[in-house]
């Protein structure tokens, strides 16, 4: 029987987990399907009980679902539930675990544009899901300073709270968007949706961007103008894409407990942005 695997989010067509897991699926030589699931925040009990009564056994959860999807889950991972945020689910016999593979994802690809793990002086645009498994990881170490900015700074404070009261040992505190100050800094991060459509500008000004920042945007379909402009100004600049396939990897070796081929999955998405790129010129 051929095994069922989906993403589930909305909107959902600009998502390349499809392309990375039926490669990997191939890769691994498994009668499966992997496909994606629209799914409006008002119909996700009904899908997602439709999802589970097909035989799906694994799910992915992007925006805005990360964090609507938990009070309809089974049982909830101490660490996804700590973050407040899923974005991997887990079926057997019918019954749901989530799971956050978001920040072990991040972590690892942060490592790739050269960051070495330690106390960090972060910005973190956004609050969200992603933002939160971010902000997470970032605070495992005792002494780092994290800034939450946010369009609407009083979910940034929130966020800024909450990790106060999970990692005392770090500062946290909050602005919004637009007084972001990356005086000091070691590290951006973007988790905001900015950049996630063509022509979309930049979230910071590009006059705060300087050289030696490491600046990571988590959108990695396309190529911001955020990444863009921090390479022209002598920061050390990476996409989502690394990300992508590091938390992917994650989830699928949660739902198959088999080692995930990276390089087909790698491979596939790159692919995947270049055949995008090519067409959008």
């Amino acid at each position: 029987m051929t095994r069922l695997f989906a993403v589930i989010g909305y909107p959902i067509a600009h998502s390349l987990s499809p392309v990375m897991h039926t490669a990997a699926l191939a890769a691994l030589r498994l009668d499966a399907c992997y496909t994606a699931v629209e799914t409006p925040p008002r119909f996700l009990r009904p899908i997602l009980r439709a999802l589970v009564l097909a035989g799906v056994e694994g799910l992915n959860v992007t925006v805005p679902l990360k964090e609507r999807v938990i009070p309809l889950l089974d049982r909830v991972d101490p660490m996804a539930r700590a973050v407040g945020a899923v974005n991997t689910i887990v079926v057997r016999n019918r019954r749901t675990i989530g799971y956050n593979t978001d920040g072990a994802g991040f972590v690892r690809a942060l490592r790739e544009p050269g960051w070495r793990p330690g106390p960090t002086r972060a910005v973190i645009l956004g609050a969200g899901g992603a933002a939160r498994a971010v902000a997470w990881e970032l605070a495992r170490w005792p002494g780092g300073e994290l800034t939450i900015a946010n369009r609407h700074v009083g979910r940034a404070r929130r966020l800024a709270a909450w990790l106060s009261r999970q990692r005392p040992r770090v500062t946290a505190r909050a602005t919004s968007l637009d007084a972001v100050r990356l005086d000091g800094a070691d590290l951006l991060v973007n988790a905001t949706t900015v950049g996630m459509r063509a022509g979309e500008g930049m979230p910071v000004r590009p006059s705060a961007l300087r050289r030696g920042l490491v600046v990571y945007d988590l959108v990695y379909h396309r190529e911001t103008a955020l990444v863009r402009e921090a390479r022209r100004r002598g920061c050390v600049a990476a996409g989502g894409l690394s990300m992508l396939l590091y938390q992917g990897a994650a989830a699928l070796q949660l739902w198959l407990r088999h080692a995930p081929p990276l390089e087909p999955m790698r491979e596939a998405v790159r692919q995947a942005v270049r055949t995008s790129a090519a067409q959008a010129a």
